[in-house]
């Protein structure tokens, strides 16, 4: 699963169904740390993108003889959750059915034995009834294509000095405590700027770029930052990773809201590195 504390694993069981469909069982703990429920005992939307990162790890390595030494990259995910049928989670963890379809599986060229990439789209039911829908495509590169494809995209990695830097409070972003604030705002400016390097969530390995799922939540923090709260718990989202956003220099996260919509871009040395649009209720 890529994660060093067993504890923040959701996955607990994957089964093939055969013709590239798969079933997956997960827990949702009601008391995630970096991700809570919400007062009414609501999961947290990310906890969705999590799932189909960790599937996305899991079903390659199990079952398309992916190594496990591979490196996992995102080029992009989606998901929509319907707040009708969705969980709540009063005591204890929700237990989640995943369904999974595999397609678009491709090969290392040129001698085509090595599965390379693939997309997933995964249908989350909870209590018998459908509640998410998400899907993403990954490619996995080995070491050797790897320190390549970072060689070609490598970017300057001096430290930009915040001069004014101004953390927001957790309250304002709607996370629990300081060390989950992944943003900071300098003369009008919102950066990525995490408060911990070494959050045991966002970065419970080491990793040379920052991962998609810090991208995802550092842009739907400065939805918030930039909305003044209004816009907090996404129901759905759309991000593409155009190319790796590095730790340093810090990005800058733009967003743009149209009533419940926010469109986000990431830029880094005046080059953009994600986009995407997440919505609201």
């Amino acid at each position: 699963m890529h994660r060093v504390s067993v504890a923040e694993v959701l996955l607990t069981d994957v089964r093939t169904l055969g013709d590239g469909r798969f079933e997956a069982a997960a827990q949702w703990p009601r008391s995630h740390p970096t991700f809570p429920h919400g007062g009414d005992g609501r999961h947290h939307p990310l906890m969705i993108a999590e799932t189909l990162r960790e599937l996305g790890i899991y079903i390659p390595t199990r079952y398309y003889a992916v190594p496990a030494g591979a490196h996992f990259l995102i080029r992009d995910l989606s998901f929509r959750l319907d707040p009708e049928t969705e969980p709540r989670a009063p005591h204890g963890a929700t237990d989640i059915t995943c369904r999974i379809a595999v397609t678009d599986v491709r090969t290392a060229q040129p001698t085509g034995r090595f599965v390379s990439g693939m997309r997933l789209d995964v249908g989350l039911w909870a209590g018998g009834r459908i509640f998410a829908r998400a899907g993403g495509t990954a490619r996995f590169l080995d070491g050797t294509a790897y320190a390549e494809t970072r060689s070609a995209h490598s970017g300057q990695t001096a430290r930009r000095r915040l001069r004014a830097a101004v953390r927001p409070s957790p309250g304002q972003l709607g996370v629990p405590a300081a060390r989950d604030v992944l943003v900071v705002r300098d003369g009008g400016v919102v950066y990525l700027d995490p408060a911990d390097p070494r959050h045991p969530f966002f970065f419970d390995h080491w990793s040379d770029h920052v991962p998609g799922l810090v991208l995802l939540e550092g842009a739907r923090q400065a939805a918030a930052l930039a909305t003044g709260g209004l816009l907090i718990r996404p129901l759905a989202c759309r991000m593409k990773a155009i190319r790796f956003t590095e730790s340093y220099p810090p990005a800058v996260v733009e967003c743009v809201s149209h009533g419940r919509t926010c469109v986000f871009r990431l830029r880094q040395a005046d080059i953009c590195t994600a986009v995407g649009v997440l919505q609201y209720g």
